[in-house]
């Protein structure tokens, strides 16, 4: 009960005052649309900029941690694309779009402040070492699967350019591009400019929580119940799963393990919606899969702070 009280409450009420506020027309879909847009355009690329340009990359990196999380994650793809396809009967487009919210957790909005709740700042150098290669790597893996299944029949010559094209029109890969190139060039900034970032920083958690909330009050869950908790179920039990199972057989680091079950264990995130919209596919259970999943990781968050250590 301590672990519900103390780590995953506070989250979960920042994002209720959110879906509360806007409920109550206390704030409007125009202040939503607002508060997300500076937050996943600015706020939130100029965090992983932050955290990326002064990461550690020898010891942050570890090739066990990377591959212990994205094979529960890749499993989520492969798992929710073949059930949308072939149990329900979904047309590719729309597999491919339910298969990414299998593959995208919500690292960011919700990984990060529960796992710092949860064990302090300092456990997040996994979850940012996790978070760099996240949406570079999902987004490459969802739209390759797309443009495949789009273009079938015909030329792929083109597929590599239309890929990079898509995923640097994404601002939180230009913060983790920009980061980098930071990181190994060596270069110091003024320190006027990181305490300009640093502030934007400040804002960026619980700003995006709180549009979070907003934006979960437009998805009212309907149609499609069984495709929907098929895959929140793939997104909250069998990434973290496999994560686990692997992370053991390799010997994670109990730091490592922490980071990477418990971000695997996190609801699918924002961007499985985005992606959905922006290929016009399974919309619906995109954005209903994320307010159900959303409400139902409590449980599983629970679930995992128990069985860490």
């Amino acid at each position: 009960m301590g672990a519900l009280i103390n780590v995953i409450l506070p989250v979960f009420l920042v994002i209720g005052f959110g879906y509360l506020a806007v409920w109550k027309g206390y704030f409007n879909d125009a202040g939503v649309d607002g508060l997300m847009k500076f937050t996943q355009s600015f706020a939130i690329p100029c965090l992983l900029f932050r955290a990326i340009s002064t990461l550690d990359l020898g010891q942050s990196f570890q090739f066990e941690l990377l591959l212990s999380y994205y094979t529960g994650a890749l499993a989520g793809f492969i798992i929710g694309f073949l059930g949308a396809r072939y149990i329900f009967g979904r047309r590719a487009e729309d597999s491919v779009a339910i298969g990414f919210i299998g593959l995208f957790s919500n690292s960011l909005l919700l990984g990060l402040p529960i796992t710092e709740q949860a064990y302090g700042i300092d456990a997040l150098t996994s979850n940012y070492a996790i978070i760099a290669v996240h949406s570079p790597f999902c987004y490459a893996v969802g739209i390759t699967a797309m443009e495949i299944v789009r273009n079938a029949g015909h030329s792929i010559t083109a597929l590599p350019a239309k890929v990079l094209r898509a995923m640097f029109k994404n601002a939180l890969i230009l913060g983790i591009s920009l980061g980098f190139a930071v990181n190994l060039s060596g270069i110091t900034l003024p320190e006027a400019f990181t305490d300009a970032v640093d502030l934007m920083v400040r804002a960026a958690l619980p700003a995006a929580l709180f549009g979070l909330g907003g934006v979960l009050y437009r998805y009212q869950p309907e149609g499609d119940m069984r495709t929907i908790f098929f895959i929140v179920t793939v997104s909250l039990v069998v990434h973290p799963v496999i994560t686990f199972s692997l992370g053991t057989a390799l010997g994670l680091s109990v730091g490592d393990m922490r980071s990477s079950v418990m971000t695997g264990a996190m609801a699918p995130g924002i961007n499985a919606y985005v992606f959905a919209n922006m290929y016009g596919a399974a919309r619906r259970v995109a954005a209903s899969a994320v307010l159900i999943g959303t409400a139902m990781s409590v449980v599983s968050v629970w679930i995992w702070l128990s069985v860490l250590p």
